[in-house]
């Protein structure tokens, strides 16, 4: 919506990124179950992962929100759940085929997302 011009202050934008704010863990990060298909009360919660960290972070970043604390602490999570080589682990599906039949591990997503938050973060800091 941002790279179209949608403005930070259109309704269903503000919907989003309060939507995001409200349901940031305490550890920085943000996570899903994929319960959340049949019990909606589930909803923006779950195990943190890398990558459904990264996806609430690029919205974040998107709208002119680099500095807000919600995205720094989002940007510490990844860095502190790093492996030492600078990959992520992920054992937890974020992927859905189906809801309440399947659900998919992309074997990459925890690893370009959070990459790619990371970058898009580290530009938009530094103007």
């Amino acid at each position: 919506m941002a790279a179209v011009g949608i403005p930070r202050d259109d309704p269903a934008v503000r919907a989003g990124i309060n939507w995001l704010l409200a349901h940031q863990q305490p550890c920085g990060g943000w996570g899903e179950t994929p319960e959340s298909y049949e019990d909606v009360s589930l909803r923006g919660t779950g195990p943190v992962t890398p990558s459904q960290t990264a996806w609430a972070l690029l919205p974040l970043i998107a709208f002119g929100m680099a500095e807000h604390p919600a995205v720094l602490a989002g940007i510490r999570w990844l860095a502190e759940n790093q492996n030492e080589d600078g990959s992520w682990s992920q054992e937890h599906f974020t992927g859905t085929g189906f809801p309440a039949v399947f659900y998919l591990r992309y074997h990459y997503y925890h690893q370009y997302f959070p990459l790619m938050a990371i970058s898009r973060w580290l530009n938009a800091i530094k103007g």
